[in-house]
């Protein structure tokens, strides 16, 4: 690499470092499923004489705000302060994920209960840093008419002094046509900020209200799913990412895959590919919201696209490399972006 190249890649590393440390001034509302994640960790050394299945021998539990609840708690790690909008059951478990909230610092004052609604619980047990089943404790029922409504009167008031809106969709029943109707309603008033950014983390079989975002971050078996193909190799994934802006009409589609980085799709027609900058992959558990939470703040503090994704990948490549769900610190990800 020659003297100018190498100073306009420090330049361009130092830019987006930069903009990292603008992210505490986003004003971001995340509204999404709200779940907690729960790990039995332990340790697998027999089989049970009852029947062919390991035995694990716990050693501790942890639970870790997840879903919606996770985009907040990535932004939080990030610097920026976002509103966490979204449905908790009348139990224990709802009362514990708020309760967490606050510990945090992260705002809760979006986030409603419903009676006789259980909080959705995701449990994972894992054995020597290898996760061994996951079983799961929800309802996947749409919310009830007065909870769509509770979320509508909370946008009404929070949105005008909002930059960016990320939706995070875990098909638990909250991201449904009456709320959406009633959002893309809302936001064609004059109230709302007009160059607010709408970001989605999509749930396959909701697709349809999602129309016109600004950016939709969907893996490669839910872009996939949604075109009626499966990608397997770069032909493919063009296909899939260029029928995906058509179709939704939206600004841009990141195409998530794993192992292989990410793929930008823009509007005027730009294919960018970011290779992933994961040294190892130990767990891809909340790897979506790492990647919805960088690519929303770094729009939302005026990033261009290709900066936001970029910055958006080195994110997802620290929180791979820990077991359970995780975040990155605003800090550890701008030496990631020095060191990239």
């Amino acid at each position: 690499m020659s003297d100018c190249e190498s100073n306009r890649t420090q330049n361009s590393k130092t830019r987006l470092t930069q903009a990292i440390d603008r992210f505490s001034q986003a004003r971001i509302a995340v509204l999404g499923d709200i779940i907690m994640d729960e790990f039995i960790w332990g340790d697998v050394s027999r089989i049970s004489p009852e029947a062919p299945v390991p035995v694990l021998d716990v050693e501790r539990e942890t639970r870790l705000l997840g879903g919606a609840a996770n985009v907040v708690r990535n932004m939080g790690a990030l610097g920026a302060d976002a509103i966490l909008c979204g449905i908790v059951g009348d139990d224990a478990m709802g009362a514990q994920i708020v309760s967490e909230l606050k510990r945090m610092g992260l705002r809760s004052h979006g986030v409603a209960v419903e009676e006789g609604r259980p909080t959705s619980i995701k449990t994972r047990v894992v054995a020597r840093n290898q996760q061994i089943i996951r079983y799961d404790r929800e309802t996947r029922a749409e919310i009830e008419p007065q909870s769509v409504q509770k979320m509508l009167d909370f946008a009404e008031t929070a949105f005008p002094e909002i930059d960016a809106v990320v939706i995070s969709d875990y098909g638990k029943g909250l991201i449904s046509e009456p709320l959406m109707k009633g959002l893309r309603s809302l936001m064609g008033t004059t109230s709302i900020n007009p160059d607010m950014v709408v970001t989605v983390d999509p749930k396959t079989g909701n697709f349809e209200h999602y129309v016109g975002v600004d950016v939709i971050t969907p893996n490669h078996h839910e872009a996939g799913q949604f075109c009626g193909f499966r990608i397997v190799d770069e032909a493919t994934l063009k296909k899939a990412g260029l029928k995906m802006l058509t179709a939704l009409n939206c600004r841009s589609v990141l195409i998530t895959q794993g192992k292989d980085g990410m793929t930008l799709f823009e509007r005027e027609g730009e294919v960018t590919h970011i290779p992933t900058v994961a040294k190892k992959v130990f767990d891809v558990t909340g790897a979506g919201d790492t990647v919805i939470s960088a690519i929303s703040l770094g729009l939302a503090v005026g990033m261009d696209l290709k900066a936001a994704a970029h910055v958006a990948n080195v994110a997802a490549g620290i929180v791979v490399g820990e077991v359970g769900t995780s975040a990155a610190e605003a800090d550890v990800l701008k030496n990631a972006i020095m060191k990239a």
